[in-house]
């Protein structure tokens, strides 16, 4: 039923939605020459949007007769994935005016996303998760392949198409196998048919729902596609895929284990437990032989995302808090990282990508060769950045509830990653310099780069707030 609590519980995606529709109008009629403008009007929907954010906890949970939920833990993702909206919006307009092809409909797409990962990380039903995550893909498949005259682009798009319609038939035949066998599509439902038993039918449903949800956030083995898209995409495109759709495929995924499938908690922890460290040591082993630094973060965010399943495998308040607090570090340490992929051009102005034209940066740009060793340090866990206090929390709910050999695998694991970003550091201060980089000119960029930084270096002085907010979120789930 419609009534006016349920239309203040959706206030954000209603903004995003009239928001994007207005710009989109804007834009049809006026051009790419107006582009720069409907970028800042884009980031300040996100921002109203983020703002009403609040008003919509208060008229929740529950909405439109359990659909859609608006509680603490929708509001943390939701406030996650306006941020590196955002942020991916700002970065894209230095990129695309120096490298052609900046277009209206970027900001637009990442507003329609932004309202399908909102739906995703609010869903109380197996038809908003459906409906959310095919408007959030919908929206990536033309984003990865933005830049029409580059091959790459289209090859990334094209393949992210077809791999994301696999993923998406398999997690639509895991919902109608849930349907079946438990008669519901709502999350409540079927966790009240799960406490009657789980049949055969139910099993195969999970694991074809858990299937289709680990291809979304990249985690093994339905990675292959995180790779070339990473490589492929736009580089600001590549920074919105490894931060803002992490967050909302990763919030569904708990969502969906806690509330939905928390009766059959024994058989979805190993299955969670499997893909965890299958991502953990194939993001690990892999990153080692890449040249290319995209394709390297692309598996540093495969491994990392086993790390943050780490937490979900706990099946507990803590675990999940604890994952919270890692996706929100995370997003920091991957915006940060792209920000300084973004400052990787030569004397022309032109990108460069590969780990080698690093060398001896830090003769040439300081100050970026700083950045870029915070960002290495705290997505390999080395103390004392902040890098390691995600690690820490989801290894130390990990052995609260029983899973020490899986913490254990995770620190050994960490080892093997560590080296991949300490040969960045190496690379950068050790080696003999070999490509002169264009010095830094976009005041934007360098902000944006220094406030994750120093976010980063200083992040333990946030803890008492994080904490909070992450135990608040999980809470909402229990």
């Amino acid at each position: 039923m419609i009534d006016a609590a349920s239309l203040l519980a959706v206030l954000p995606e209603l903004v995003l939605t009239i928001g994007g529709l207005v710009l989109l109008m804007i834009a049809a009629y006026a051009g790419d020459k107006v582009t720069p403008v409907i970028n800042w009007l884009a980031v300040a929907t996100l921002a109203v949007a983020g703002w009403t954010l609040c008003t919509s906890m208060a008229h929740g949970p529950d909405a439109f007769d359990g659909l859609y939920r608006a509680d603490a833990f929708s509001t943390y993702a939701k406030a996650l994935i306006y941020i590196a909206a955002a942020a991916s919006i700002i970065l894209a307009q230095r990129y695309f005016q120096l490298a052609g092809g900046h277009r209206a409909e970027y900001p637009i797409l990442i507003l329609f996303a932004a309202v399908g990962m909102g739906m995703m990380v609010s869903a109380g039903d197996m038809l908003t998760l459906y409906v959310g995550l095919e408007m959030n893909s919908l929206a990536a498949y033309v984003l990865a392949s933005f830049m029409k005259q580059d091959e790459r682009s289209s090859e990334a798009g094209l393949k992210y198409f077809v791999l994301g319609s696999l993923a998406s038939g398999m997690l639509l035949y895991g919902i109608s196998l849930l349907y079946g066998f438990s008669g519901t599509t709502s999350f409540t439902g079927i966790a009240v048919a799960l406490e009657d038993g789980m049949s055969n039918g139910m099993l195969f449903g999970l694991v074809f729902v858990l299937s289709g949800l680990a291809f979304k956030i990249s985690a093994v083995p339905f990675h292959m596609w995180t790779p070339d898209v990473y490589e492929g995409a736009p580089t600001p495109v590549t920074a919105f895929f490894a931060s803002a759709p992490k967050v909302a495929a990763l919030g569904l995924t708990i969502r969906v284990a806690i509330e939905a499938l928390g009766p059959a908690g024994m058989a979805w922890q190993q299955i969670v437990i499997f893909v965890a460290l299958a991502s953990i040591l194939l993001g690990a082993v892999a990153a080692i032989g890449q040249t290319n630094i995209k394709r390297l973060l692309a598996y540093s965010s495969i491994n990392n995302i086993g790390f943050a399943l780490v937490g979900l495998a706990a099946g507990t308040p803590a675990g999940v808090a604890a994952t919270m607090s890692y996706l929100a570090i995370y997003t920091v340490m991957t915006i940060g990282s792209f920000v300084c992929v973004l400052q990787m051009r030569d004397a022309d102005g032109q990108p460069i990508e590969t780990i080698a034209s690093l060398s001896g940066l830090s003769q040439t740009r300081k100050g970026l060769a700083a950045c870029f060793a915070i960002f290495m340090f705290s997505l390999a866990g080395i103390p004392p950045l902040f890098g390691f206090w995600a690690k820490f929390l989801v290894f130390d709910a990990a052995v609260a509830s029983g899973l020490t050999g899986l913490a254990v695998f995770g620190i050994a694991a960490s080892v093997i990653g560590a080296f991949y970003y300490l040969k960045i550091i190496k690379t950068i201060y050790f080696d003999e310099p070999t490509t002169e980089y264009a010095r830094g000119t976009s005041l934007i960029e360098t902000g944006i780069m220094t406030v994750c930084a120093a976010i980063i270096v200083l992040g333990y002085l946030l803890n008492p707030v994080l904490d909070t907010a992450s135990a608040a979120a999980a809470a909402a789930l229990f």
